[in-house]
């Protein structure tokens, strides 16, 4: 960024847009939970307490931009949230410092430069030792630079491996998510390690290192929650750099083939993405011609082999092998959800063979079994070929006995956008769709226990009243109940207002942070409904009778005054 001194290029309008109403509103509770706030020349970085201490990171750029990250479950997810929201409007308070705060930091990262730049090597020495007697995560980072640029290369693949041992994260036998982050920042610098051993020369070592890498971590993937992908991300890099390593060292072709092959076939490859494609070059004649010995001897094995049949069909693209051997290959073992009729339509397709493409996408229609398709892949297949054709009116009976095989909000959106493409979806069609969802529900006790699509299909229709009376019924769940209150409270918000007081009732005799933040929500909504009203001396009385019956719950007195209930 050009300048230490700019101002702040976002407003309150911008965090508005980014998190949502919603996340805002919570975010605007969260103005006393920020702490440690650092406003450098580059990033704004701060921590804010909520059921931990999250660290949050706001970013701006040339064009205006801002960028938002906090890891929080929801911000890890990618998303602006209130954590984030609560730290712009701190930075908001303060804009007229900012540039001031900023120089400010760009003077202290010249200074110490420069006063780095005056040490003497021994002066810098103690000070590296010093820091690496504190910081076991920093001495571990230069203990593997050390390893990877000595001679000594068993120590390299042992730190290697060593960066890759669940153990020390498996609190319970497995790595949970709350430490799959973790495990994951660690485990991504074998992947520098790796490319390391390349660049300096020791290809060879690096080859055998990052087999057993990607070894060991296919054997630990089955027991990590990798919600985030941050452990496939690992494992692509570690097949990446096996690739670098291979071309760089020119291994044994018939060895490598042999090798590839086994990994390729074994279930831990699962996260990998490894491609035989890729290896053309590297293996060369020798290789490719042993691969594809391998791999019809495996498919001739098992003929219903995923993992064989996928083998065979990238050998046969590596070798330039014709469409209809490839479509042979698929067609010996067809699926029961339509999806290898799929696979085979797209290669037809792709060599220019559309009309048989189709028919062979309209017969996985046909043969797909109803307990396990049609998939929705090939739905979309054909219903998108079809509209090109403008058989718009062929698309509709599709889309709706997709909706009664398996009802959800997608198939009802797919179903409504195609009858209105074919202008039919005003009277019957519409009607009919509504039908089926209320046949799929099935209401127990007066409720629906796990949320109908028949609401969330209603309130997507934006006919609130029409999901109100859906609901009332008994056919939505607790958290499409505070959805429509949510969509209603502006104009009807004493209708809102017996939701939210409803759920916040039960909450009353239970315990932990999330239950407290959770009421907190609740309330801050009530208030809103009350001050639409004008009613809040009648939430001031409610509240404090809450409080009062609450008392006892220290955490939760707490949490309600931190966002200022």
């Amino acid at each position: 960024m050009n300048g230490v001194t700019h101002a702040l290029r976002f407003a309150e309008e911008d965090l508005r847009r980014l998190a949502g109403a919603r996340s805002f509103e919570r975010g605007v509770g969260y103005l006393s939970a920020v702490s440690r706030l650092e406003i450098g020349d580059e990033a704004i970085t701060a921590t804010v307490d909520g059921t931990d201490a999250y660290e949050v990171e706001l970013a701006e750029h040339e064009d205006g931009g801002l960028t938002g990250w906090c890891d929080c479950p929801y911000g890890r997810e990618g998303n602006f949230c209130k954590h984030c929201v609560a730290v712009g409007l701190t930075v908001l308070q303060q804009a007229e410092s900012v540039p001031w705060q900023r120089s400010a930091a760009a003077s202290r990262t010249r200074l110490l430069d420069a006063w780095l730049e005056s040490r003497t090597r021994e002066d810098l020495l103690v000070l590296v030792r010093e820091q690496l007697s504190d910081d076991r995560d920093l001495r571990r980072r230069l203990e593997l630079r050390a390893a990877t640029a000595g001679e000594d290369t068993d120590i390299a693949r042992e730190r290697i491996l060593s960066l890759l041992d669940t153990r020390p994260f498996a609190r319970y036998g497995c790595v949970e998510y709350a430490d799959a982050h973790a495990y994951g920042q660690q485990a991504a610098e074998a992947v520098t390690a790796l490319r390391a051993l390349t660049s300096s020369g020791r290809s060879a070592v690096a080859v055998e290192a990052s087999r057993e890498a990607l070894r060991a971590l296919g054997r630990a993937y089955g027991e990590i929650d990798d919600s985030d992908g941050l452990i496939g991300d690992v494992a692509t890099g570690l097949a990446e750099a096996h690739l670098e390593a291979c071309r760089t060292a020119g291994p044994d072709p018939v060895e490598t083939a042999e090798w590839l092959v086994r990994h390729l076939l074994d279930d831990g490859n699962d996260a990998t993405g490894m491609d035989l494609f890729d290896y053309r070059e590297v293996l060369g004649e020798p290789g490719m011609v042993r691969a594809r010995e391998l791999v019809v001897a495996a498919l001739r094995a098992n003929p219903k082999g995923w993992a064989e049949k996928h083998l065979m069909e990238r050998l046969l693209k590596a070798d330039g092998g014709g469409v209809d051997a490839l479509v042979a290959v698929h067609a010996a073992d067809l699926g029961p959800n339509g999806h290898t009729h799929l696979v085979i339509a797209k290669e037809l397709e792709a060599a220019g063979r559309t009309a048989e493409a189709l028919e062979w996408a309209e017969r996985g229609l046909r043969e797909a079994e109803s307990d396990w398709g049609p998939d929705d892949e090939l739905v979309t297949f054909v219903c998108e070929r079809y509209a090109r054709a403008g058989r718009l009116a062929d698309v509709v009976p599709i889309r709706r006995d997709l909706l009664k095989a398996r009802p959800s909000l997608a198939a009802y959106r797919h179903l409504r956008a195609a009858a209105r493409a074919a202008n039919a979806w005003e009277g019957s069609a519409h009607a009919g769709a509504l039908e089926v969802l209320k046949a799929a529900a099935q209401p127990k006790d007066g409720r629906w226990y796990g949320g109908s699509v028949l609401v969330d299909a209603l309130m997507d229709d934006a006919d609130l009243e029409a999901a109100w009376q859906a609901a009332a019924e008994g056919y939505a769940d607790q958290r499409q109940w505070l959805a429509l209150a949510d969509r209603i409270r502006d104009k009807k918000p004493a209708d809102a207002l017996t939701v939210y007081l409803r759920w916040i009732e039960p909450l009353r005799k239970q315990t932990g942070d999330s239950t407290y933040e959770r009421m907190a929500e609740l309330l801050l909504s009530a208030r809103a409904c009350h001050r639409a009203l004008g009613t809040e001396a009648e939430f001031a009385a409610y509240l404090a009778s809450l409080r009062a019956d609450q008392k006892r719950k220290r955490k939760l007195m707490a949490t309600l005054d931190l966002h200022g209930l």
